[in-house]
């Protein structure tokens, strides 16, 4: 895409014949290495014990045997490659002009890790710490040198992902910054710039991702197979939530997320979640222990979510009161619909994307942020809710949630409508904001937040979330999509449901959106 192809910054790259200094010899230094070495930089790896940089050279290799394997690289590319990796002496070699460090997220094993090799390496040498959430400005703090110090956040693998995070700290020289951002580049991947903030971009912006889907399950919303079912086939996610902290591992999540919490000095918006520490106090940390959310014994079976709605006849009639809104795509597949007669009222008078479906006579809406009871309460009659979707035509699964359990009819015929149209449902309870609409506009408020407190430019909070978590769309051009006007109904309704300050509006959706504080209320 055209923001992906950006000129990031003016300054040169550093040449190929300087060297990089490598400290940790783990996953993410090996893979920062291999990408180092690919780009023509002679590497030198460091770490604790002789043994440690012998795995991580292994790790290389295997990397690149992979890639030779594929037809991605011939033999003698990755010999040259192999060629210009090299454990480091004790005594480092001159003309090393950038040193990364890829040990453990623990601050004073930072400073102390640099500190062993600041006084061995140029005056003018870049130190670029890989944290992922640990404050660049405090590192940089404890240092000699603290301008030549700045965060090159690469994504695990590192040579498959194409993002790195260039974080200035408060005392960052930016033309340290702009020779990093150029090395990203000249190495073939996206920097993306950003401020030193807890998390950064990515993993401060992804917190709601997490945060909402485990509030979900505290609330008894679904299952956890059926969560991840919702998100993946109907927001477009390539992984569920469930899935994918089991394949982070939920220690390893969680810690993050205390991390943001406890740097944001207890902001309720990352408050860590009592399922998630229930599941690592029992051990269960996901694929690396062979159970967390899911079971990944050696027998385990797969666990599919219930598809309601299989078997359910069509509807005879659909009528389209006013305009959709977010979900004005089903209207064409409503068309679609064989057998079914489908009319339509404009209501020139209701708020823009407040319409509604009369289904044989009942009523379906889309949520905005209130649970379906209030708007039966609302309407005077029995509501079915149905979720947000990335693409109506394209998605695979709906999720609903109806005002009365006992409204059976109503909750037929909205199912026996997707069932039509090909797209299973799953049944919600009754909750605000439903699963995709609540994590979508909470993702979007959180990128809003970073944009408002400068950390990243709108494009740059897009780019972040898109290459470095495999997002669908960026949460700010999905914003726009959905109507910034409807996003900030969805956080204010949620915000009124749950009276805490965890579903506040950013100040920078508000500047954004022209419209009067009773248009609001009465939303």
């Amino acid at each position: 895409m055209a923001e992906e192809q950006r000129t990031f910054t003016t300054a040169a790259a550093l040449p190929r014949e300087s060297g990089v200094l490598v400290i940790g010899a783990g996953t993410m230094g090996s893979g920062i290495a291999e990408v180092a070495a690919a780009a023509g930089h002679p590497v030198y790896l460091r770490d604790a014990s002789d043994a440690a940089i012998e795995r991580g050279l292994g790790l290389i290799r295997a990397s690149l045997e992979r890639r030779v394997a594929k037809g991605r690289l011939d033999a003698a590319e990755r010999d040259a490659i192999l060629a210009r990796v090299m454990p480091a002496p004790p005594e480092l070699p001159a003309g090393l002009g950038l040193a990364i460090e890829a040990i453990y997220e623990d601050l004073q094993a930072k400073v102390d890790a640099f500190e062993a090799v600041e006084a061995m390496l140029p005056a003018d040498a870049i130190l670029a710490t890989n944290t992922s959430s640990l404050s660049v400005t405090a590192l940089a703090g404890r240092l000699a040198r603290p301008g030549r110090v700045v965060g090159m956040h690469f994504f695990n693998p590192a040579p498959a992902l194409p993002l790195v995070e260039v974080v200035s700290g408060h005392a960052t020289d930016p033309i340290v910054a702009d020779t990093v951002a150029a090395t990203a580049q000249a190495w073939g991947k996206t920097p993306v710039r950003c401020r030193s903030t807890p998390g950064f971009i990515v993993n401060r912006v992804a917190r709601p991702f997490y945060g909402e889907a485990l509030r979900l399950l505290q609330e008894q919303a679904c299952t956890p197979a059926a969560l991840d079912a919702v998100l993946r086939e109907s927001g477009g996610f390539r992984m569920g939530p469930c899935e994918l902290t089991d394949l982070i591992g939920q220690d390893v999540n969680l810690a993050v997320t205390r991390s943001v919490y406890a740097a944001f000095d207890g902001d309720p918006r990352y408050r860590p979640s009592l399922v998630q520490r229930e599941l690592v106090d029992a051990g269960w940390l996901g694929r690396k222990s062979g159970r967390g959310f899911f079971d990944y014994g050696p027998d385990a079976i797969r666990v599919q979510p219930d598809d309601a709605g299989a078997g359910l006849p069509s509807p005879r009639t659909v009528h389209i009161e006013g305009d959709l809104g977010a979900a004005q795509g089903l209207v064409a597949l409503l068309g679609g619909l064989a057998g079914v007669t489908v009319t339509s009222t404009p209501s020139p008078d209701a708020p823009a994307g407040r319409g509604l479906l009369r289904v044989d006579g009942h009523v379906l809406a889309l949520t905005d942020g209130r649970t379906a009871a209030a708007r039966a309460r609302e309407l005077g009659e029995p509501v079915v809710l149905f979720d947000l979707a990335l693409d109506y035509a394209r998605c695979t699964r709906v999720a609903v949630a109806a005002s009365d359990a006992d409204d059976e009819r109503g909750l037929r015929a909205a199912l026996g409508l997707f069932a039509a149209l090909g797209k299973p449902a799953s049944v919600l309870a009754d909750l605000p904001g439903l699963a995709v609409m609540r994590t979508v506009a909470m993702l979007v408020n959180e990128g809003a937040e970073a944009v408002f407190h400068g950390i990243s430019d709108e494009a740059g909070v897009d780019v972040a979330m898109r290459l470095g978590v495999n997002y669908p769309v960026g949460p700010l051009a999905w914003g726009r999509t959905i109507g910034l006007p409807n996003v900030l109904r969805v956080l204010e309704n949620l915000c009124a449901a749950y009276g805490e300050d965890r579903y506040r509006a950013s100040v920078w959706l508000l500047s954004l959106i022209h419209i009067s504080e009773p248009t609001r209320q009465e939303a």
